[in-house]
């Protein structure tokens, strides 16, 4: 997942993390969705104060806002947060490119190819959770190779914080970032073309904010559980 840091160490936690940003991405929960603690604890069978760190860690990557005397709801990000969070996604990523065609192994690649491979497939099942998944893994996973791990902390932030944009502007019918475009990046990194991978990576994220409609926030999920996509609950 884009947002797994080694921060989160409880599987429970790092459960209701996962869940929420799914149901964020997949458009069930959405910006503006209150998050009642009681609720989440019965929802995932857990105590009150897992749900309390799953939502401070949610919080801290920009996916969950926490309101004094009001609780926590699922962050909504203005059209200006939403412009500058892409702009500075551009600079982060196109420097790890930049990084990765310097460095790149032919196991780099070997890794890159192998999970667009599964990108692939993922697409020909239309398994959505798993296209929605391994679109931003990818991403992280540029990130991981050039071993830029304050890049990748940075990045990392900015990918949730764009699902959520994603999730709250984009049209209804606009399809993920795919492989195709994944594939082109990684073509110019084994050329060691800096320049075109550079600026492939700038038409890929320039593709997903063209996407968006910023004058089109949608309304909150009313069915917390429904939302969550959560049948057998964990225990804590």
């Amino acid at each position: 997942m884009p947002w797994l840091s080694d921060a989160v160490s409880n599987e429970t936690v790092a459960l209701i993390c996962d869940r929420v940003w799914l149901a964020v991405v997949q458009r069930s929960l959405r910006p503006g969705t209150r998050l009642k603690e009681e609720d989440l604890a019965e929802v995932f069978g857990v105590s009150r104060a897992r749900v309390r760190q799953a939502l401070s860690l949610l919080e801290k990557d920009g996916l969950v806002s926490l309101v004094p005397n009001r609780g926590a709801c699922i962050a909504e990000p203005s059209v200006a947060e939403a412009r500058d969070a892409f702009y500075t996604r551009g600079f982060i990523e196109k420097r790890l490119v930049e990084r990765l065609c310097a460095s790149a192994t032919s196991d780099d690649i070997a890794a890159l190819r192998a999970h667009i491979a599964k990108e692939r497939a993922a697409h020909a099942r239309q398994d959505s959770e798993a296209i929605i998944r391994l679109s931003g893994e990818f991403h992280m996973l540029i990130a991981r190779l050039t071993d830029a791990q304050f890049l990748g902390e940075i990045l990392r932030t900015l990918t949730m914080r764009t699902s959520l944009i994603t999730a709250m502007y984009q049209n209804e019918s606009t399809q993920t970032c795919g492989p195709d475009e994944h594939e082109a990046i990684v073509d110019a990194i084994e050329q060691r073309d800096t320049a075109r991978a550079a600026g492939m990576m700038e038409h890929h994220l320039h593709h997903l904010e063209a996407a968006l409609q910023l004058n089109d926030a949608k309304s909150p999920a009313a069915d917390l559980r429904a939302a969550l996509g959560v049948g057998n609950a964990p225990t804590q």
